[in-house]
């Protein structure tokens, strides 16, 4: 979803209004979780891989923007910023170079000044841009490989694909078991 402001079009979260975004920055990590597990509609976070892996990478965003004292806008430019590149990699199949391209585009949009006298109305100041850029850089971009992954492999094929034999050492002289430390006689009764 686009914002616009003035003259300028930025990003912001679809999934959440600003009032609701504004509810949550006031919630603990805890709760948190649980309301971005409802609004995502993640059901099988406790068991699918790509579930959980998605719903940890929200809610860390979330709380990174709600640490860096974010506003409630920035903190929805933030969380679609994140969604738009988690969907570039999972729907374009967009390969790194790519997706930093797109990311300079939407932090364009929200850095734009339009001054008027000492009226600054960018979304992102320097520094805030700089923390959001770091942040982004070491969460997606560093882990880009396996957010890819993520999204192409199948964690069920792999389980159920993998083939394993394991060898049985059955020697009545065995060393004697370590983690019972009894005797090799007592353990084999």
């Amino acid at each position: 979803m686009l914002h616009q402001k003035d003259d300028r079009v930025f990003l912001q979260w679809a999934a959440l209004p600003q009032q609701q975004i504004q509810d949550l920055l006031k919630k603990p990590a805890d709760e948190l979780q649980s309301e971005l597990k409802e609004i995502l509609a993640f059901r099988n976070h406790q068991t699918c891989m790509k579930e959980a892996a998605l719903l940890d990478f929200y809610v860390c965003g979330f709380w990174w923007a709600k640490e860096a004292n974010f506003t409630p806008v920035q903190t929805s430019f933030t969380m679609a910023v994140l969604h738009m590149l988690l969907g570039n990699i999972r729907d374009k199949q967009m390969v790194l170079v790519e997706n930093l391209m797109e990311f300079a585009k939407a932090l364009d949009g929200a850095c734009q000044c339009s001054t008027s006298g000492a009226d600054t109305t960018s979304l992102l100041d320097r520094e805030e841009a700089t923390a959001l850029i770091s942040y982004i850089r070491n969460s997606l971009f560093q882990k880009y490989r396996l957010y890819e992954l993520l999204f192409t492999t199948s964690r069920e094929e792999l389980l159920t694909g993998m083939e394993r034999t394991i060898e049985v050492f059955s020697c009545q002289d065995a060393l004697t078991p370590l983690e019972e430390g009894i005797s090799t006689p007592l353990y084999f009764q």
